[in-house]
């Protein structure tokens, strides 16, 4: 038993996440980009990424993870608001052009704030509020 107090095999599946996280590390890292990617081999990014940090997958200083979070910034901000991914045409479920997910927007005052850059989590944060 762990943390979640469910009965099971715990040895079992501390070994499949370690081979999860190895894989997500491997497969699931752009080089070329410096970034995380929405799923192995893609070279799209996701907003949900910004929970690496959040949920200790890696550590917010992990450099994988700082080029992440920069790409989001860079390319999928608008306007102080962060989109979850770009839409494309393939991905079903959403349409091309679809709005900020507003629960990424916190994200990226969560992680700027976990990594020590107090007045970026700060501006994005009251950005945010300033929305209500």
């Amino acid at each position: 038993m762990e943390r979640g107090g469910v009965e099971g095999a715990v040895e079992r599946w501390r070994r499949l996440a370690t081979s999860i996280h190895d894989e997500v590390c491997c497969s699931g890292f752009d080089a070329e980009r410096g970034a995380f990617v929405q799923y192995c081999g893609s070279k799209e990014l996701d907003a949900a990424l910004l929970l690496m940090p959040l949920v200790g997958f890696l550590p917010v200083d992990d450099p994988r993870v700082a080029g992440t979070i920069r790409a989001i910034e860079r390319e999928l901000m608008v306007e102080g608001l962060v989109l979850r991914y770009r839409c494309r045409e393939h991905v079903e479920a959403s349409q091309p052009g679809e709005g900020a997910f507003l629960a990424c927007s916190f994200w990226l005052a969560d992680v700027p704030a976990m990594a020590g850059r107090r007045a970026d989590a700060l501006a994005q944060f009251e950005r945010l509020l300033a929305l209500r």
